[in-house]
């Protein structure tokens, strides 16, 4: 049996010395090259063509190329019946919280009005609240936010999170549904997104959110790009609303030359690279997954394609 590979930004040599390692007897066959489609186990896929899974009968399991998976339900669906499982891995989990708390270190501490100082060489001191005094608020409490909210919360910080259902976490105080995010927005002063992109969370950031913020808040995005109406972004940056933006993901990546992000003043841009999936304790999720629907159970981290995470 084969695993088919496809991603435009992931390495497939990488994953395909990780396979060759772990399980040597399973052919890896990256698109288009796809052989005979009987062949075809497992497709380790990220934002795959549409109906490009449709062609395999013996298709056992679908597995994100990350944590996220909004990108297998973009298109015109998947295969029926055939699990979707996601990658959580200890090394994403970790990536993640250094990127959220260098993100609210960095605006907590004022850097990007230090960093305006020193282009002016002006030495001055900006008055500091301690941690303990500022309030951040982590959208989303899966596995990669309550992470990051434990962490901050070990620096000191008033941490309180927001999801969809309660999470009953005696550390991190949780702000649930509609009603809930009013209130968590308005007692957070450095906001967090970590959110799954799903039709309900789609746009989610706009002017009407961002309002409800204390004024000169600051934003660090993590999660994805489609959760921020970004003109609505640039406006609230611009009227001073939010101080300060720290943006790792957007609605379009790459993140076209003529975008504002790149020069807005207001904003610190990475190119998606909060988390990156980690190839070799990856393909021993996959395959261990592959074990478990081979034996007629459940995957690890199966998607439910209806919630859309």
């Amino acid at each position: 049996m084969a695993i088919l590979f496809f991603s435009e930004v992931d390495d497939p040599d990488e994953w395909r010395q990780a396979f060759a390692a772990q399980c040597p007897d399973m052919s890896f066959r990256v698109w288009p090259d796809i052989g005979d489609p009987a062949d075809i186990e497992v497709a380790l896929v990220w934002h795959p063509p549409d109906n490009a899974l449709d062609q395999f009968p013996n298709l056992r399991l679908i597995a994100s190329l990350g944590a996220g998976v909004d990108h297998l339900f973009r298109g015109t669906g998947l295969p029926v019946g055939i699990p979707v499982s996601r990658i959580v891995d200890r090394s994403l989990t970790e990536q993640m919280v250094e990127y959220v708390v260098l993100g609210t270190l960095f605006c907590h501490r004022q850097m990007p009005a230090y960093m305006v100082q020193q282009k002016q060489a002006n030495w001055q001191l900006l008055r500091q609240p301690l941690g303990r005094d500022r309030r951040v608020g982590v959208l989303g409490l899966g596995e990669l936010g309550m992470a990051s909210a434990r962490a901050l919360k070990a620096l000191q910080f008033d941490v309180a999170g927001w999801s969809r259902s309660p999470k009953n976490d005696a550390e991190i105080p949780d702000y649930v549904g509609t009603e809930g995010l009013k209130d968590f927005l308005a007692r957070t002063d450095i906001l967090v997104c970590l959110l799954p992109l799903t039709p309900q969370t789609e746009g989610l950031l706009n002017a009407a959110q961002f309002a409800r913020l204390p004024h000169g808040a600051s934003f660090v995005n993590a999660g994805r790009g489609g959760h921020v109406v970004e003109g609505d972004l640039l406006a609230a940056l611009d009227s001073g609303q939010l101080n300060h933006a720290m943006l790792d993901v957007f609605q379009a990546e790459p993140l076209p030359a003529e975008s504002p992000f790149w020069s807005h003043p207001g904003v610190t841009l990475t190119p998606h690279v909060a988390s990156i999936t980690n190839a070799s304790s990856g393909t021993a999720l996959v395959l261990e997954n592959l074990q478990r629907v081979r034996a007629g159970d459940a995957p690890l981290y199966e998607v439910v394609p209806s919630e859309g995470y």
